[in-house]
């Protein structure tokens, strides 16, 4: 894989071409990036599609990146946008690497229908165009039946002949529509906004990848506990792992090595936070992995510690973390009866034995209290007897393996 200083080379930042008040923006991988809050994007496209304003919006993510290093079409759409949108976790660790921080996760799954119960207040109409035959129709109903009075001009499945493409075209513009939202996939979707940018009459016109697919309950999100730690592909990659396998398995250290590479050139005062950062990502692509990869394992070992003795599944151990500050150490149940009389459940020392005892601490990995590389974690007793060289050791986050 060849990865060239910031991905995409040198490229000029995007110009907003109206008066209205530009959105803070970012530099990641050579492209203009909105930095704003989830209301101040918002207020910026809504206003947007208020003024008659042409607009055309893309969203970048981690895949979107290693897409665009390798697709010079996808690329110049990307660069030639009115606003890029910050999705997902993978930017918001690419933007700690240089030292900034990413202020909201703009993903186009949750930004879009808040700007659409904006538009059915406001009166502006939306086309849907993408997905298999029925899919925008369906997405169609289900956002009219979230957001009453919201305006679907007509919606168009993503299935067409190169022969038809200037009757979609037509039809989209004879919908009056103020909102084009098309969900053809990346690079596609992006790529043919930007050609027929000339041809389109909408007001804004958007690249929103699945989103179609979800409004028609085609495709699940994942729980909300995955999305707020940032973890919504390991949801995606259980659900179609063929298909999302490559993106997602390979792609991710892909796009960390390439957040690499853009983060540098660095300075001395720059090495901690780097370091840390590009750690920080290696572990939650590799636990992320292995916790998918487990999950029928430790389904089946919290199912045995639960028929075999009263009790919790999972027992927290306070532990002493990194620069001191204790956290709550997870690991399988493996005694009962009471502190000063406990004794081994019945496969307690089997688990003992393999080390099956601690695959919950994968969790306290994905969290950041630990990491996967590093010193164990000691009791609070234990660094209470420390010797002032000891002290050293807590400098760095406690780990999986040991020193």
């Amino acid at each position: 894989m060849q990865i060239s200083k910031g991905g995409f080379g040198t490229i000029a930042p995007v110009q907003w071409s109206s008066p209205t008040q530009s959105l803070p923006m970012l530099r990641l991988f050579g492209l203009q990036v909105a930095n704003a809050s989830r209301e101040a994007a918002l207020d910026w496209l809504s206003t947007r599609i208020e003024r008659g304003e042409r607009t055309r919006v893309a969203f970048l993510n981690a895949h979107c990146v290693n897409v665009a290093a390798r697709d010079a079409n996808y690329r110049k759409a990307l660069t030639t946008t009115d606003a890029l949108l910050p999705d997902g976790s993978g930017i918001a660790l690419a933007t700690r690497m240089q030292r900034s921080r990413l202020v909201a996760n703009l993903n186009g799954t949750d930004l879009v229908p808040a700007l659409c119960e904006r538009l059915a207040r406001s009166g502006h109409s939306v086309f849907l165009f993408g997905g298999e035959v029925g899919v925008a129709a369906d997405a169609g109903r289900a956002l009219q039946a979230q957001y009453p009075g919201l305006k679907i001009a007509g919606t168009q499945h993503g299935f067409f002949n190169k022969t038809d493409e200037q009757l979609v075209i037509n039809k989209i513009n004879a919908s009056g529509a103020s909102l084009l939202l098309v969900a053809m996939g990346v690079p596609r979707q992006d790529a043919w906004l930007a050609q027929h940018a000339d041809e389109l009459s909408p007001t804004m016109t958007m690249g929103v990848g699945a989103l179609l697919d979800f409004m028609a309950g085609r495709v699940s999100r994942a729980p909300l506990a995955l999305r707020k730690i940032g973890q919504e592909w390991i949801w995606r990659l259980a659900q179609e792992p063929k298909r999302m396998f490559k993106r997602y398995v390979l792609g991710n250290p892909a796009f960390i090595a390439r957040a690499v590479v853009d983060a540098l050139p660095i300075d001395e005062d720059h090495i901690a936070s780097f370091d840390a950062a590009a750690k920080r990502g290696f572990d939650l692509a590799i636990t992320s992995c292995a916790l998918l990869l487990l999950s029928p394992l430790l389904l089946l070992v919290a199912a045995l510690v639960k028929a075999t003795s009263p009790g919790a599944v999972l027992h927290e151990q306070i532990m002493i973390g990194q620069d001191g500050v204790p956290f709550g150490m997870l690991t399988f149940r493996v005694t009962e009866g009471s502190a000063d009389n406990s004794h081994f459940t019945l496969i307690g020392e089997l688990l003992c034995k393999t080390g099956l005892e601690e695959l919950p601490q994968l969790w306290n990995v994905l969290r950041g209290d630990m990491s996967l590389i590093g010193p164990r974690p000691q009791l609070p007793s234990e660094v209470a007897r420390y010797l002032p060289q000891q002290y050293r050791q807590l400098a760095a986050k406690p780990g999986l393996t040991n020193l």
